[in-house]
């Protein structure tokens, strides 16, 4: 017994199989490039078709650290001192009674030593710290003579 158009059924068959396929696999693609799935997803790359915003520039924290230069009173001991190096500042105020001391800042990230820093009066050092850490390190430099100690 033979069918009528069985072959033709067959191959009509085959080919909408092969569309459904190809509809299938488009929509499937369509739908991974709109989700950011897709390739390059995950490396920063702009998604063929869907328009990305330009990425916003870093910024420091709200805390973030800034340099201050200070004065340190005795030379010497700034010529130790190498770029990466930790130290403490302590301000030592004068008056006739011997003064008190304290730490102004611990922990500060040396930066920078000027050469040519050295004069009667101290050395220059350049400080990484925190904003408000350099506020006080500024204020105990007008008043009070700054020494480090080495971490």
């Amino acid at each position: 017994m033979r069918v009528r158009g069985g072959t033709q059924r067959l191959r009509r068959l085959a080919r909408c199989r092969r569309r459904a396929m190809a509809a299938g696999l488009a929509v499937t693609a369509a739908a991974l490039l709109a989700t950011g799935a897709g390739p390059g997803a995950g490396e920063g790359e702009r998604v063929r078709g869907h328009p990305v915003a330009d990425p916003v520039p870093e910024r420091r924290a709200a805390t973030g650290t800034v340099t201050a230069p200070v004065r340190i009173a005795d030379g010497a001991t700034v010529r130790l001192l190498r770029p990466g190096d930790r130290v403490d500042v302590i301000a030592a105020e004068q008056s006739a009674t011997g003064g008190d001391a304290r730490v102004v800042a611990r922990g500060a990230r040396v930066t920078k030593v000027p050469a040519a820093s050295a004069t009667e009066s101290g050395a220059l050092i350049v400080l990484s710290v925190p904003r408000s850490t350099a506020a006080r390190l500024a204020g105990a430099g007008a008043t009070s003579r700054l020494a480090v100690t080495l971490w």
